[in-house]
């Protein structure tokens, strides 16, 4: 029996999708945002491919003969998985595709932030270094990262990959996660005592804006904080006032809380020399969008074969 397959928006992996080995139609689109959009395109198809478009409870009920949506992403925050499970859909991700792409973003970031890379280029382009008296200048301060103490909020594939870079590059790792492991410290320890914090938590109500003011206001003045992980995990607001009074000493940042920020991101917007924002793409080495793009593939075969694999449960 053919199966329909929709991908609602292609144009977020750059990465070849195999054709599937089963008989099918298949149907992509580069993008698609509104639910009647989502309706449309979904009718009649049992399989929908996605990677950030919103499925919601309204939307769902109008898809009777939708049975898997596949999820080209770790994080599933975009799908109403309550919902999707009451109508029998099953909904999968990928998982441990991001192992080198993300943790050398973190290690990237860490870097441009400690070192002030970004700052001083940015200084020699305006013309700072030509008016400069001696033959360099200390505008910004440089911290070595060996020595270092890096916290790290929520310990699973990546961060225990992120970890072992640190160790390798001579800094003390501790490490906070709400499933028990041998030799977690407390989050309160990991906000006292870190040089550099970095996030690795799915976005939950219990964490969103889990990084707000009042933790901010405990880690140390010269500290980075790092999220590559979703952008609700911090209080924007929050963050932003403390890059500007000097509670912290940078950030950097590959999420914000609205994605795409249309209307515009207080983070986004912001002109600082110590805090750096890229456009969600920790997660899009060359390598890493293919090894996700076999997996999405594998996922939806193996459904198919009636052998459902990487299942997320409501």
């Amino acid at each position: 029996m053919t199966k329909k397959v929709v991908f609602l928006d292609r144009e977020s992996l750059d990465a070849t999708v195999r054709e599937f080995n089963f008989p099918h139609e298949y149907k992509e689109y580069e993008s698609t945002w509104t639910p009647e959009e989502i309706v449309e395109r979904l009718q009649g198809a049992e399989i929908a491919l996605i990677n950030k478009v919103p499925m919601r409870a309204d939307t769902l009920k109008q898809l009777p003969d939708l049975k898997l949506i596949a999820v080209a992403a770790t994080g599933t925050d975009v799908v109403d998985k309550a919902a999707a499970k009451a109508q029998g859909i099953t909904v999968v991700n990928i998982r441990n595709y991001a192992f080198n792409t993300v943790p050398e973003h973190v290690v990237g970031l860490m870097f441009a932030l400690r070192r002030a890379i970004v700052p001083y280029a940015n200084s020699v382009r305006r013309g700072d270094w030509n008016k400069s008296k001696q033959f360099c200048y200390f505008d910004y301060p440089i911290y070595d990262i060996a020595g270092s103490t890096l916290g790290i909020i929520g310990y699973g594939a990546l961060g225990k990959s992120i970890a072992k870079r640190a160790e390798a590059l001579g800094m003390k790792v501790l490490a906070f996660d709400v499933f028990p492991q041998d030799g977690l410290v407390d989050l309160e320890t990991i906000l006292t005592q870190s040089d550099v914090i970095t996030l690795h938590v799915p976005l939950t109500p219990d964490t969103r804006n889990m990084i707000g003011a009042e933790q901010l206001k405990k880690m140390k003045k010269s500290a980075i904080l790092i999220n590559t992980a979703r952008g609700g995990l911090v209080d924007e607001a929050a963050l932003l006032q403390a890059l500007k009074d000097g509670t912290i000493g940078g950030a950097g940042f590959d999420v914000v809380a609205q994605e795409p920020p249309k209307d515009g991101n207080i983070l986004c917007d912001a002109d600082l020399p110590n805090l750096i924002v890229t456009p969600h793409v920790a997660w899009a080495s060359k390598e890493a969008m293919q090894i996700l793009a076999d997996q999405l593939v594998d996922n939806v075969e193996a459904f198919v074969a009636g052998k459902p694999q990487n299942v997320v449960e409501a």
